[in-house]
């Protein structure tokens, strides 16, 4: 008799097997669900039926390891007594991608599709900047496709997570299927322990006097960062992402800021208990929360959304916000101006103004 709460999928026709996030092939992938159905695991949650060419398995021990927040009080993840009554038993120490891996991606940005968005925006001298402060590389994954480095305090590589994005719009490619894999199932590292940091998180010791302004996507701390350079802009990685005690400890002397998408800021508020009891001190923005619209609540849009429609032109901007009068309130709640930049594009060989907002 099976007694395990969590189960692979069992087959009921092809419709009960998926595309694999790591290979891609199709009907190939079998999912893990909660017997009690209570949790619903991501899409990458699961086991790739190609074992030898492929090997990709995600397990939910796993995925609960690095989303302590989703953890259920359990049997099947409970911790034995014996083994919390032995505090000098050493964990398994944490895995790291090697520099020379991470060095190989760091270029090829005319092929980087969030980088040609992030040009559109900014100009070419602006994104650039964007992507080496971050150490954002190039992917040959999917063709455009990124590759976000977790890069931790002390300068190493936890983990990388590949993801492609539209050049126009700057929106995730979800169709056919989500395209987001992580490097090291990809490297196929033998006993990788990953313990996951913040994106961003290394520029921390650089930047001791800001405060740190904390938000979900990646993407987003690029775009905040433009906007915002009085932040030290770090991503979690996803709604739950790196709010454990763990990687919350360099986060020690700073102030924080949580900067939620719309229809997470009530998850995001208890958070704020794992950081104080840390003796952080930390607040939350919930303004978007408390103005959005329906149909924004139901796009989960956040700050980057509203920062990227300022436009370079003060009357177009002002047209803005006469469609979108949040935006005023935005800039208004952050003490922000906005000011006309030159910037020359060396790709297309011509000037062109662009907006910037500023702290007063």
């Amino acid at each position: 008799m099976n007694n395990h709460r969590f189960i692979l999928q069992p087959y009921k026709g092809v419709g009960s097997r998926h595309c694999c996030p790591s290979c891609h092939k199709r009907r190939c992938f079998s999912r893990y669900i909660d017997t009690e159905k209570q949790i619903s695991f991501p899409d990458d949650v699961g086991r790739c039926d190609h074992e030898q060419s492929c090997g990709y398995h995600l397990t939910p021990k796993e995925y609960f390891e690095r989303n302590l927040q989703s953890k259920p009080h359990h049997r099947d993840f409970a911790t034995p007594s014996a083994c919390r009554a032995k505090p000098t038993e050493q964990q398994k120490p944490t895995s790291f991608i090697a520099s020379e891996t991470v060095a190989q991606t760091l270029h090829g940005y005319e092929k980087n599709n969030l980088y040609l968005f992030l040009r559109s925006k900014f100009g070419a001298e602006e994104a650039l900047r964007l992507m080496k402060d971050y150490r954002v590389g190039t992917s040959k994954h999917w063709p455009g496709s990124c590759v976000f480095w977790q890069t931790d305090i002390n300068g190493c590589v936890r983990t990388g997570k590949v993801m492609l994005y539209d050049a126009e719009t700057g929106k995730r490619v979800k169709e056919p299927y989500n395209h987001v894999t992580w490097v090291h199932p990809l490297l196929r590292l033998p006993d990788f322990n990953l313990r996951q940091c913040f994106f961003g998180e290394h520029l921390l010791p650089m930047n001791r006097g800001k405060p740190v302004a904390i938000v979900e996507s990646e993407k987003t701390a690029l775009v905040t960062a433009y906007y915002l350079p009085e932040y030290v802009w770090i991503a979690s990685g996803g709604k739950n992402g790196c709010f454990n005690y763990d990687a919350l400890r360099v986060l020690r002397g700073h102030q924080v800021i949580l900067y939620p998408d719309i229809g997470a800021t009530d998850q995001w508020r208890q958070k704020l208990t794992q950081l104080r009891n840390l003796g952080i001190k930390a607040n939350i923005f919930n303004y978007l929360e408390e103005i959005a619209t329906d149909d924004e609540r139901t796009a989960g849009l956040d700050i980057a959304d509203y920062l990227l429609q300022i436009e370079p032109d003060q009357e177009v901007m002002q047209a803005m916000i006469r469609r979108n009068p949040m935006l005023q309130k935005l800039i208004d709640d952050l003490q922000l101006t906005l000011v006309s930049v030159e910037r020359y594009d060396p790709d297309t060989d011509t000037s062109h103004k662009l907006s910037k907002t500023e702290k007063q």
